[in-house]
């Protein structure tokens, strides 16, 4: 998402050249969605993975931007528009971004059973799904991973949804390991972060009346980083690969020397002592303020209350 201006300007040919490292570094999961810079996304990384197709596990997704796009029809019309602009016969992984609360799960899962029939798509994922939606998708067809925030900062998923996830044998892929940036070391004070920086509107724990809290919440977190001289990223990333085989973050950057650091956290294995600190200063529910404003707050309620 970030190499497709979502946070300021970026090169198409710089983020190239960081997709070839980071497959070169071993990486083999690239996640992507229609709806990152309105499909540029799909268009850079068919770009980057010509000649390199199969040395990665593609992942995209579907349906986050306006109701109507569970429907069957839409989602077979929504994979033929990403596979051309990535320019690939199928997916290896194909998400329900968001739920469509005009079509029941059942209808959206069905259809992408056929695609999955068909060859076009391997595994099916979920994205923002509470366990009781997970079990009637489940039902019509399996469903490989479910992707939702997961770090230091949120660690809702502990509650009851990453548990139902692993009686049904689904995988967490952990998107925003890094708490959207709270996590990588380059925020201390509200001062390092840019007035127009669109985190500061977008989400509610950059709010003036949350972001000062939740920088004290990171500057703790700095800290048992640097007493074991670790980077900050390294060490949360580190925490979310300890928290099973079948969590898998996906930290996205735009900047190479972010890129090597945080695979960097795939050779680390944090102790006990670490882990205790950790869950000392980080409890659940330790950030505050909401993981979106209200009208995609709504949008997630609404479509898990369906």
């Amino acid at each position: 998402m970030a190499l497709s201006g979502v946070y300021g300007e970026v090169d198409d040919d710089g983020s190239v050249r960081l997709i070839h490292r980071a497959i070169d570094e071993g990486v083999t999961l690239l996640d992507t969605s229609d709806s990152y810079g309105q499909g540029h996304n799909e268009r850079l990384l068919g770009r980057a993975l010509i000649g390199r197709r199969d040395q990665v596990v593609l992942a995209s997704k579907f349906g986050i931007q306006r109701e109507g796009l569970g429907r069957p029809d839409r989602i077979r019309a929504a994979l033929e528009a990403s596979l051309q602009r990535i320019g690939t016969d199928h997916l290896d992984l194909y998400y329900m971004h968001r739920f469509d609360p005009t079509t029941p799960v059942e209808d959206s899962m069905g259809a992408l059973a056929e695609l999955v029939a068909e060859g076009k798509i391997r595994h099916v994922g979920l994205s923002e799904v509470g366990p009781a939606r997970l079990r009637r998708a489940h039902a019509v067809h399996p469903v490989a991973v479910v992707q939702q925030e997961y770090s230091l900062f949120t660690r809702d998923p502990e509650v009851d949804l990453l548990p139902a996830m692993r009686e049904l044998g689904v995988a967490l892929v952990a998107y925003s390991p890094l708490g959207r940036g709270f996590l990588g070391g380059a925020f201390r004070s509200a001062a390092d972060i840019a007035a127009d920086d669109p985190r500061r509107f977008r989400y509610p724990r950059y709010a003036e009346e949350n972001l000062e809290r939740n920088l004290a919440l990171a500057r703790a977190i700095f800290a048992i980083a640097e007493a074991r001289d670790i980077a900050p990223a390294v060490l949360a990333l580190a925490w979310v690969l300890g928290r099973g085989d079948d969590v898998v973050p996906i930290p996205g950057t735009r900047r190479m020397e972010n890129l090597v650091s945080n695979i960097s956290a795939a050779a680390i294995e944090l102790d006990s002592a670490t882990l205790a600190d950790l869950d000392r200063v980080a409890p659940r529910g330790a950030a505050v303020g909401e993981r979106y404003d209200e009208t995609m707050s709504r949008r997630i309620e609404r479509r898990e209350q369906t």
